[in-house]
């Protein structure tokens, strides 16, 4: 059973109901539409309006204004409110501003959806695959891949500013809308490319945005339209790979270098926008100026070294080194490495610039020769020993030569080499340097002085000399004057009649007298001659004890100089 309370009420209620019916007739028609109304004060939060019914509204002032923004509202302002419910609990109009600007915008987005125009919005806040986006009051979804023709790595930029959109789907009844940036952007892209691919001459200089690198160059969007940007093109200075200098999304200017308008195939450049390092560099670079430079690239036939920014040149594998004959450029030099080199040659048409290695370092043999003149002495190791010489280290790289015939005075090279052993460290003296062809001769013999200096200054041309067998060869005797100079006679000399021509009549160690034929200083050598002795001999005893007409025999003649001549001897 109802209570006298509730039933008072139901029947105040019957009472309302049947005036407000009266008054207004049977349907209000107020809940679920839009009403004018009128702001009448501000509330702590709320804003109270008058939208001419029964009872006054209140609004949250946050409806007011679209998210993230300050509502401006005031009292005396005229807005347009959506009719919740006709009355609450509390006898108040429940309204809605926000409602009311999204049933606006759902009227006015179909209409744009029917006539697939674009529409205007926000992007204020981030969704799990996307965006939200405000439509004048109507909330879309803008997925991630929609943003933008490119991917998109910060939106913040693009957050809070309006800018136009495509509708790509909705559904009034679900309340669900889907919107595209990118489609609007394509659109865009594609008047602009048409203009763009119009206009477009080779030279032009034109902004764009990099798009993609590859290995061999980048390619820019300029707008609709892509270029490539080679490698090559990218820097005066040498560039491996393009994202040295370049990063996607970046900003860059360029210039149009070639422009094929049957393909639609774009070159462009951005070095040529920048001064060419090549104009002049045969004055900044003279032939046999010395440069600091970096080692860009190594290849089997040399090093690429980088002056400056932008002008490399190449020292070729045999200007690299003195020493290092056959060696590959990466064992003498390392890439990035600060070298010093010299200029050799410029080319300036040809953009070529020839560089020595060696040369700014100095030739060691020359450097060799100031420090070691002719007659000086050096020490260093046997580094090698030949069937002709001992090689000697006297420098980091270079050697000096020791010939066997400038190991000893008195023994022959062959002997005097087996005294000596690779690694043994020995003094030399220095005989000659020839820079030309990059040879040292050392001599250990010049060390002392020639024991034979002063048998040489003093035996002359035409001197008869006695001499020791000291070896009986096929064609003649090998003696020894003084015991320290060689000399050697002949078959044909050993005596004036062809039948004692013999060299096995002689024996080593026996007296020979002999008459010097020749003097051979540099090779401490004498010629001699008995045969000539004897002719000498026999020519002074018949001017001494005879003539043709004397009547006495060439047998008496000799007789008595041989006489004589013993006669001499046994008085001394």
């Amino acid at each position: 059973m109802a209570s006298a309370t509730s039933l008072a009420h139901d029947a105040g209620s019957e009472d309302f109901a049947a005036l407000l019916d009266a008054t207004l007739g049977p349907d209000t028609g107020f809940a679920g539409s839009v009403v004018t109304g009128r702001v009448l004060r501000i509330d702590d939060d709320y804003a109270v309006v008058d939208v001419g019914l029964k009872s006054e509204g209140r609004v949250p002032l946050k409806e007011f204004a679209p998210q993230g923004q300050k509502p401006e509202v005031k009292p005396g302002d005229t807005v347009e409110l959506f009719v919740e419910r006709y009355e609450d609990r509390d006898g108040s109009i429940v309204l809605s501003r926000e409602k009311a600007r999204r049933e606006e915008a759902w009227t006015n987005l179909e209409k744009a959806y029917q006539a697939q125009q674009r529409v205007n919005g926000t992007i204020f806040g981030r969704v799990k695959g996307g965006f939200t986006v405000d439509l004048g009051g109507a909330v879309a979804f803008l997925p991630g891949s929609q943003v933008d023709i490119r991917p998109v790595r910060d939106v913040g930029p693009l957050m809070g500013s309006p800018q136009p959109f495509q509708i790509l789907k909705m559904d009034r009844a679900r309340g669900n809308i889907v919107v595209s940036r990118r489609a609007v952007l394509e659109e865009t892209r594609a008047e602009q490319r048409s203009e763009l691919i119009q206009g477009l001459k080779e030279g032009m200089i034109l902004d764009g945005v990099v798009k993609n690198i590859t290995d061999y160059g980048a390619f820019v969007d300029l707008g609709g339209v892509d270029g490539l940007l080679h490698v090559t093109d990218i820097a005066w200075r040498r560039i491996n790979h393009p994202s040295e200098a370049l990063t996607i999304g970046q900003p860059v200017k360029v210039q149009v270098i070639r422009f094929n308008p049957e393909t639609q195939r774009i070159s462009l450049g951005m070095k040529q926008l920048m001064a060419d390092p090549w104009d002049g560099v045969a004055i900044k670079y003279p032939v046999n100026a010395k440069f600091s430079g970096r080692v860009t690239n190594i290849t089997d036939y040399g090093a690429f070294v980088e002056l400056e920014p932008g002008v490399e040149g190449l020292v070729h594998v045999s200007e690299m080194s003195w020493t290092k004959k056959n060696v590959h450029p990466g064992k003498i030099v390392a890439t990035s490495q600060e070298v010093d080199v010299m200029i050799l040659d410029v080319d300036e048409p040809k953009r070529r610039i020839s560089l020595g290695l060696k040369q700014a370092q100095g030739n060691p043999w020359e450097l060799f020769l100031e420090a070691h003149p002719p007659g000086s002495e050096v020490e260093g190791e046997i580094r090698n020993i030949t069937e002709f010489g001992l090689f000697i280290g006297i420098g980091p790289d270079i050697d000096g030569m020791v010939h066997m015939s400038d190991i000893s005075w008195d023994e022959p090279g062959e002997q005097a080499m087996t005294r000596y052993n690779k690694g043994d460290i020995v003094k030399a003296k220095v005989l000659d340097v020839d820079v030309e062809k990059e040879r040292i001769s050392l001599g250990i013999k010049q060390l002392q002085a020639d024991p034979a200096a002063e048998v040489l200054d003093r035996v002359r041309k035409g001197d008869i000399v006695t001499t020791i067998v000291t070896q009986v060869q096929a064609n003649g005797i090998e003696v020894k004057i003084e015991d320290v100079l060689t000399g050697f006679i002949r078959r044909a000399e050993l005596a004036r009649d062809r039948g004692d021509q013999r060299p096995d009549k002689f024996a080593v160690g026996e007296k020979v007298d002999a008459k010097v034929v020749a003097v051979d200083r540099a090779a401490r050598r004498l010629s001699l001659t008995i045969k000539g002795k004897e002719i000498e001999e026999e020519r002074e005893a018949m001017k001494e004890f005879g003539s043709t007409d004397s009547g006495a025999s060439l047998g008496d003649i000799l007789g008595a100089a041989i006489r004589r001549r013993r006669e001499m001897a046994g008085e001394e």
